[in-house]
């Protein structure tokens, strides 16, 4: 089935308006007042086999869920970007006939619900229109979407998720599976997920929470907050804070400009800043940590009882040693084994060095 629609608003305005997109099933498509809470219409997908999603909006949000319970249909959302979001039906209608190509289609199992504008970009964005979808159905799909302007939710999902948006952000909950994301310029919010995680924003935070397998989250400039992750995890930003709890694996991270705080540590690490401080404490050492901090101080608290090679530079080292330590130590320097030896931590600070062994 398919309708005549969408716009292309500028960018000034998309923040005004947040539409959320719907998925679920009932049998044929439904026409209804337009409001942030009701769909402007709805499109059945029962009796559809749905393995893959497509979709493609020039300013609204897209949701996709698999959460069960749910009957599978795509709703579409639609508001003015005129600073006025109460259109009349008749307006919308009016607006979309004229000025965008709307469809929702199932064909050969592809999912593709789509909102393009047939003006070039010099026309007069008052007539423009926010349009956004929501779409529900199995949880065993895969996803390729994409919005200028919008934010991309995305939960109960199992298969390849690929989606980005110029200027929204993204939400993660319950994925598994081969995790594609970018947005330019929102925060990222990813939780319960797993198996292939790719997240990068150009300048909004990184929150990770409870996920698994291999982990890459990058921003250019906000902060990173991450609980609860195990795998192959590499995590940086080029200028934000650095926070980490019950990191469990291979953990990479770094910052150009912000500090380091991360406990409960069980992992291999290796982590630097070029300005900011360091506060490492493990309660398991992996393979080996590298610290490195260029002009902050490192406070390093080590497990007592697991054998470790250490060597620690910095301008003014302070530690509390005792018998279980064999080596050299002064007040620049470090160098031998704890308990016999083990994996290698390495730590380079400009500044100041705090090591606690408890």
């Amino acid at each position: 089935m398919t309708w005549s629609c969408i716009y292309k608003p500028k960018i000034i305005i998309m923040k005004k308006y947040l539409l959320v997109l719907f998925v679920a099933c009932a049998g044929s498509s439904v026409f209804a007042q337009n409001n942030q809470k009701t769909p402007y219409l709805t499109k059945s997908l029962s009796g559809q086999s749905v393995k893959d999603v497509f979709v493609n909006t020039s300013g609204g949000s897209i949701t996709v869920s698999g959460a069960s319970g749910e009957e599978p249909r795509v709703e579409v959302f639609i508001q003015g970007n005129n600073g006025n979001g109460d259109l009349s039906k008749e307006e919308i209608k009016k607006r979309l006939d004229e000025n965008y190509d709307l469809s929702v289609d199932v064909n050969g199992g592809e999912l593709h619900a789509k909102a393009k504008s047939k003006k070039d970009n010099n026309w007069d964005w008052k007539k423009s229109l926010s349009i956004s979808f929501r779409v529900y159905v199995p949880g065993n799909v895969a996803t390729n979407l994409n919005t200028s302007g919008g934010s991309i939710h995305l939960d109960n999902l199992t298969g390849a998720q690929q989606f980005e948006t110029s200027g929204g952000s993204l939400h993660l909950d319950k994925i598994t599976g081969t995790i594609k994301g970018r947005t330019s310029g929102g925060s990222i919010h990813v939780s319960d997920s797993k198996e292939s995680i790719d997240l990068e924003t150009s300048g909004g935070s990184i929150e990770a929470r409870n996920c698994m397998g291999h982990i890459r989250l990058e921003t250019s400039g906000g902060s990173l907050h991450l609980d609860g992750l195990k795998g192959d995890i590499k995590a940086t930003t080029s200028g934000g804070s650095i926070s980490g709890n019950k990191i469990d694996g291979d953990f990479t991270t770094g910052t150009s400009g912000g500090s380091i705080n991360l406990t409960d540590l069980s992992c291999s690490l290796d982590a630097s800043t070029s300005a900011g401080s360091i506060h490492a404490q493990f309660i398991s050492v992996g393979k080996s940590v590298k610290i490195d901090a260029s002009s902050g101080r490192v406070d390093l608290q080590l497990p007592s009882k697991q054998g470790l090679n250490l060597d620690l530079r910095a301008d003014k080292i302070e530690t509390n040693l005792a018998d279980n330590f064999s080596g050299s130590k002064d007040k620049e320097r470090v160098e031998g084994k704890l308990n016999g030896g083990g994996s290698l931590v390495e730590v380079r600070g400009s500044n100041r060095v705090n090591l606690t062994v408890n």
